[in-house]
């Protein structure tokens, strides 16, 4: 890290954003996650926990440069950062002693980071998410387009939102947030606060959703995308979620992301098919720490 570089941190979200709003965002497609989560902090404290979040800004000359935040579970979420200011502050955190349970950025600066926590505090890092990271350029319907349309969902469709929820939870193994809709907690899932369309039939019968986050910054992020197993192959998930990304574009959106795994080249296909294009890699990391065996 550059001598004159330096890691502002605190406590205080006002003043966290008023000295870092404008960097988070000049840049929406690749902080899309941290305008969603400090916009949610924002506006609901204990959104994520009683715990005070820390939040980290890296200036230079007056001019950020980077950001992070660490939530009461302890995550540590990162915009991108060189090897070496990942490394630099890995070592600033640790020698703090401010614990951490993980970390998230895109894959080098997530990895990087993860390395040096290592080196300095014995955790090793246990991949755990791995995503891509896609936006919308030419919105491009698919051909054939199935036959139905998109509606927004109503009060009436709660039941079979927060079903549908959970089986995608399921499919890609989000077990937090199992729980929290196995305990009738619904409100404390990430979903609670997102909007959703479904993809109905001519006969009125809902065969797929999409769900976005609201703008911030300029960015919506579609996020989940869910057919139920039974209905797949028809064309209904390329539909919903364009029907959910042409409502975010006339309602003024400049970038509408989503991500993807990159292993599902089945969802990959279909979103660049229908005109997202790939941006970076995104990796998490959960650090463990317990010590190894003698022998």
């Amino acid at each position: 890290m550059h001598p004159d570089d330096d890691w502002h941190l605190t406590e205080d979200i006002d003043n966290f954003l008023t000295r870092a709003g404008d960097f988070l965002r000049s840049r929406p497609a690749l902080h899309n996650t941290p305008l969603t989560v400090i916009e949610k902090l924002r506006t609901c404290p204990d959104a994520f926990g009683a715990e005070a979040t820390l939040f980290g800004r890296l200036e230079s000359g007056g001019k950020v440069h980077a950001i992070f935040y660490r939530l009461p579970s302890h995550r540590l979420t990162l915009t991108a950062l060189s090897p070496e200011q990942a490394e630099a502050l890995a070592a600033h955190l640790a020698n703090l002693g401010h614990p951490l349970s993980g970390v998230l950025a895109d894959h080098d600066t997530a990895t990087a980071f993860a390395e040096t926590w290592q080196r300095h505090t014995g955790a090793a890092p246990v991949p755990n998410w791995r995503a891509r990271l896609y936006r919308l350029g030419t919105l491009t319907p698919p051909q054939p387009r199935p036959e139905g349309r998109g509606r927004v969902i109503g009060a009436q469709d709660h039941e079979q939102l927060v079903g549908w929820c959970r089986e995608f939870c399921a499919d890609v193994g989000e077990n937090v947030s199992i729980d929290a809709i196995d305990a009738g907690s619904w409100a404390d899932t990430r979903f609670a606060d997102k909007h959703f369309t479904f993809w109905e039939t001519p006969d009125g019968t809902a065969v797929s959703m999409a769900g976005s986050t609201s703008m911030v910054g300029g960015m919506v992020r579609v996020d989940p995308v869910y057919t139920p197993a039974h209905l797949r192959g028809r064309g209904y998930a390329g539909a919903v979620t364009v029907a959910v990304s042409r409502a975010a574009l006339t309602a003024g959106a400049t970038d509408v992301v989503l991500f993807a795994d990159p292993a599902n080249l089945t969802s990959n296909a279909l979103y660049q098919r229908i005109g997202y294009v790939p941006v970076t890699e995104f990796a998490g990391y959960g650090f463990s720490y317990d010590a190894p065996e003698a022998g």
